[in-house]
């Protein structure tokens, strides 16, 4: 894609976005997504959100007592939309998976490495729906796709940030000092950076879009470093430690945990450590969050040749989670081979062509058929 088609405000480049704003402080872009302007309307969301698989969440504020919130979870059905308090809000999750159109909006926001994408989640409102004041622990371009959205931005927050008691959601009773306070109209983007307060009030019939970007903690690498290290035999092997002499035998002693942990931190610097890491982190980041929705019932080659010579193409999925790390490619959390013939296909795929009949060569037609069947690819 090119600069001038990013989601950022003219003239400024993705080098003075990622040192001056991102995860710092908010940014206001003016017609930042105008792709997006007159692609979904609530209807169309609120007729998802009844969808079998769809991950949807209903909250809403009591008629009776507006500091009351209530929360239910997927599914929902008719009658949750009919008896719905007057503010209410539907949220629902993973839209790129429903709709790869909306999907391929990702790529307004390539100046961000692909692995950190989360997923595009779309808040559907009437006016006044909201869902409180709240932060968010990763960063977030809330997009307007529909409607218009009053959004006002505070202080930072940190884990020690009080939330109020006895409600279904975090809400926040204190955002500080207001350093924003703008409306949002179709095509307009706002960047969150982590952790600060915000809170959006819809003016009218509303259609908010996230497209939201996050990393990895600690814990959930140490425990994909721990799965993948299980595939080196080598480190099955009982360690050698050395032993003094001890007046309690019952004791661990610092010496023994000190060479322990030092044994690991050496595995970690060799060779090995790195292939392990980069595996695991591979494999982590490129995990998808829901299950993947299958488009198609399963082709065999045959059928998709004849698909595609009756004037179909394949494009890429776009709610699949595609990593490279130097030559290695991972979908969906696992390391796929690809031979030459095979990778100058993915690679055009990669590179957002949508391929037809004449593109796919007849020795790729079979894997390309398990790539479709894999749900890697949409037909179009």
């Amino acid at each position: 894609m090119k600069h001038n088609e990013y989601c950022l405000p003219n003239g400024m480049s993705a080098e003075t976005f990622l040192a001056e704003y991102w995860q710092k402080k908010p940014l206001l872009i003016k017609g930042g997504l105008p792709a997006l302007v007159g692609m979904f309307e609530p209807e169309d969301v609120l007729g998802l959100a009844l969808e079998d698989g769809v991950s949807a969440r209903l909250i809403s504020q009591s008629d009776a007592d507006e500091s009351q919130w209530s929360l239910k979870n997927s599914p929902l059905c008719e009658e949750d939309l009919q008896n719905t308090p007057k503010l209410w809000t539907i949220l629902v999750q993973n839209l790129e998976q429903w709709s790869p159109e909306l999907g391929e909006l990702w790529s307004h926001f390539d100046f961000i490495p692909k692995w950190q994408q989360d997923d595009i989640m779309v808040s559907v409102a009437q006016a006044g729906g909201s869902v409180g004041a709240h932060y968010d622990e990763y960063d977030v371009f809330l997009a307007q796709g529909y409607g218009s959205r009053r959004w006002q931005l505070g202080k930072m927050c940190d884990d020690g940030t009080p939330f109020v008691p006895n409600q279904p959601i975090r809400l926040l009773d204190d955002m500080g000092e207001i350093i924003f306070d703008e409306v949002l109209e179709v095509g307009d983007v706002l960047y969150v950076p982590p952790m600060l307060s915000h809170h959006g009030i819809a003016q009218d019939d509303c259609l908010t879009f996230s497209f939201g970007f996050r990393r990895p903690n600690l814990v959930q690498i140490i425990d994909e470093v721990a799965d993948v290290a299980t595939n080196h035999s080598e480190l099955f092997r009982v360690l050698t430690l050395p032993q003094a002499a001890q007046a309690d035998a019952y004791e661990l002693s610092r010496d023994s945990i000190a060479a322990m942990k030092q044994a690991l931190l050496d595995l970690l610097n060799s060779e090995t450590g790195d292939q392990i890491i980069a595996d695991a982190v591979a494999e982590l980041v490129s995990k998808r969050q829901y299950e993947l929705l299958a488009f198609e019932d399963e082709l065999n080659s045959q059928e998709l040749k004849l698909r595609l010579s009756d004037g179909e193409c394949l494009m890429l999925n776009p709610a699949c989670r595609f990593v490279r790390v130097n030559d290695d490619w991972y979908i969906n959390g696992e390391c796929i081979c690809l031979n030459d013939t095979t990778l100058s296909v993915f690679v055009r795929l990669i590179d957002g062509e949508v391929l037809s009949y004449d593109d796919v060569p007849n020795a790729t037609m079979d894997e390309i058929t398990g790539w479709l069947n894999d749900n890697w690819l949409v037909l179009v």
